[in-house]
């Protein structure tokens, strides 16, 4: 009988994962949530307040505002009289959080959201229909100052540093400054002019300046928007450009967001972040058009074409779907799910060889059970992971187990062991096997490394 037909005979199902969904082995999500605790580290460095909220929300509310290909990619169902939607993003429910809980929030309201997200787009590399965002956003009530969008650029610049994945740059323009500069040129609404500039590094000057002429904007007109967006680098280099320009006093909104950008700059360099992390890039427009003032990406530099790593910006009011009250706000988010997938494909970050979080595995010998479960105990209230090997076997059995998870070191404790209220150690990368006089010892020793 063939393997198939076993198979249905016994009624076994083949088990897969839909498309788009990920899942690892204990190597890589050991691995990935390294990186989920550095950035949740990372922001609550900064006094960012955790916030989850439920992946379920009424579809009335989490599709108040949005429309197009969010709408379609939507994953949107009813329950008996309940019509709800799988949030498709963290800050459509922030906004509502806000509205709702708005009298019992103390503002600014600092919040950071680690949690998955979901998409019914087409799954491809790097893309998905599952996927963790990390996100950070800061809501004034009335006004924001300024400060808090250069706040932003040193949480980027703390959390990539401690990521250690490769030097970086975080870039920054101002949307006013764009929209003002295209009302110069006599564009309206400039929303798909934006989002056009926003493909330069993707498609080239050539196409863009296609796309925009497509939209109607004369060949003269593009020629300057490709002019400005292609000005960029260290902050006092661009404001000299654009000054030699004479962009200046054409336009209150230009004007708004150049002083913006400006001011922003300044307060940067007061949070301390490096020169060399940071500069001004005029064609970052984000293509989303509820951005009105500062805009963010971040690149790795050694590996542009991983594209933005992080990116974010200012808006004016978040939740104006929910409440008549203005709520300004300021927010970065990090892909972490397609972030981790492109490093692991462009061979920056690998698994360490660890499966586990335990950094040694207790063995009892003979009748040491009870000993060896107390030592456990008490390496454990040191702060050190361990677990203690409960199966039968040989030895030479239980050592295989610690190497093939990559545990560090392993600790077996026989009857001499007990009465002697010593252990023997085995480090499991070297192979060394040596007698410790306490467990005590041993935490010291690990506290030292």
């Amino acid at each position: 009988m063939s393997e198939d037909v076993e198979n249905k005979v016994k009624n076994i199902v083949e088990p897969s994962i839909l498309a788009g969904f990920q899942e690892f082995l204990p190597k890589e999500q050991m691995l990935f949530t390294k990186m989920q605790d550095t950035i949740r580290n990372s922001f609550e460095s900064f006094g960012f307040i955790p916030l989850d909220t439920p992946v379920l929300e009424k579809s009335q509310v989490l599709l108040a505002k949005s429309g197009g290909d969010t709408a379609k990619q939507v994953y949107r169902f009813e329950k008996g009289d309940t019509d709800m939607a799988m949030r498709f993003d963290l800050t459509v429910p922030l906004a509502r959080y806000v509205a709702q809980h708005y009298d019992s929030l103390v503002f600014p309201f600092r919040r950071y959201h680690i949690g998955k997200v979901y998409r019914g787009e087409r799954p491809q590399k790097g893309r998905f229909r599952e996927f963790y965002q990390c996100d950070i956003d800061i809501i004034g009530n009335e006004t924001l100052n300024l400060l808090n969008d250069a706040e932003l650029v040193s949480v980027i610049n703390s959390t990539f540093e401690k990521l250690d994945i490769g030097d970086f740059t975080i870039m920054l323009n101002n949307r006013k400054l764009l929209g003002g500069f295209f009302a110069t040129l006599g564009i309206g609404d400039p929303t798909d002019a934006l989002r056009a500039v926003d493909k330069l590094d993707k498609i080239g000057a050539e196409n863009v300046k296609k796309e925009l002429t497509e939209q109607g904007i004369g060949s003269e007109q593009a020629e300057k928007i490709i002019a400005l967006t292609s000005v960029g680098g260290f902050p006092a280099e661009v404001f000299k450009a654009l000054d030699e320009m004479g962009i200046r006093g054409k336009n209150e909104m230009l004007d708004a967001g150049l002083s913006e950008l400006e001011k922003v700059c300044g307060y940067i360099k007061m949070f301390g972040v490096p020169e060399n992390r940071y500069c001004i890039d005029l064609k970052i427009a984000r293509g989303l058009d509820y951005y009105t003032g500062t805009v963010y990406e971040t690149k790795l530099n050694d590996y542009p074409e991983l594209g933005s790593i992080c990116s974010g910006g200012r808006y004016d009011d978040l939740a104006s779907n929910y409440t008549k009250k203005k709520l300004p706000g300021v927010g970065i988010s990090i892909g972490l799910s397609r972030l981790f997938y492109q490093l692991c494909a462009a061979g920056i970050i690998k698994a360490d060889g660890r499966a586990t979080p335990s950094a040694v595995l207790l063995i009892p010998m003979g009748d040491t059970l009870d000993y060896t479960l107390s030592v456990a105990k008490k390496i454990r209230s040191s702060g050190i992971a361990c677990e203690t090997y409960l199966g039968e076997g040989k030895l030479g059995k239980k050592f295989g187990y610690a190497d093939k998870l990559g545990i560090p070191y392993a600790i077996v404790l026989g009857e001499d062991e007990m009465n002697a209220g010593t252990i023997t150690l085995k480090d499991m990368r070297t192979g060394e096997q040596r007698s410790l006089e306490s467990v005590d010892e041993f935490v010291k020793m690990i506290a030292l490394r």
